[in-house]
């Protein structure tokens, strides 16, 4: 199955771990550390309160806001900051569908702005399974993206464990993007 098709069957949950894991891999973008968006992971949980979502997201984004000395100018900056200026504050299906797909579109947009090498498919395709040719840095991103929707749709918030060790090997390999660009931009 495609992102695509994922997305539109997931559940609550594997919605918010989808706009979540995307967000949380483009974290460094906005200068955010490994443990910022914690709490909204530990929403997921089966014994957490859905209602506090709303709360957790205003949190991450004042301390996000408060910490942030990115590069506004910088597209990929831009699309990290409008996956978290969108994160609705209720966990509806209806809500985080739109979110997790807006949220997959832009974080294969960061990871094929940071791929040296040009993809000039549409994301919608890549999206949909066209991985032909994909850059490595946008196809890595991509399959962190269809794991992490399949772990949550098989194993629920038992899945959760691994979809953020999914998440933060993506945010490491975002990091190291990042720093290979700023050393080849002198």
């Amino acid at each position: 199955m495609s992102v695509v098709d994922l997305i539109a069957t997931a559940d609550d949950r594997g919605l918010a771990a989808s706009g979540l894991a995307c967000l949380d891999r483009c974290v460094p973008l906005l200068g955010g550390d490994d443990e910022i968006l914690r709490p909204l992971w530990a929403n997921l949980t089966d014994d957490s309160d859905p209602a506090g979502w709303g709360a957790l997201v205003e949190q991450a984004r004042a301390k996000l806001d408060a910490g942030s000395d990115a590069d506004a100018g910088d597209e990929s900056v831009r699309l990290a900051r409008r996956m978290l200026d969108t994160a609705p504050a209720g966990r509806s299906a209806a809500e985080l569908r739109e979110w997790a797909e807006a949220c997959s579109v832009a974080s294969l947009g960061v990871h094929r702005l940071l791929d040296p090498a040009d993809d000039p498919a549409p994301l919608d395709a890549r999206r949909a399974g066209d991985t032909v040719g994909m850059p490595p840095l946008a196809a890595a991103e991509l399959r962190r993206q269809l794991t992490v929707l399949e772990v949550l749709a098989a194993h629920g918030a038992g899945g959760l464990r691994q979809a953020l060790g999914l998440t933060t090997e993506g945010r490491r390999v975002l990091r190291a993007a990042v720093s290979r660009r700023a050393r080849a931009a002198g």
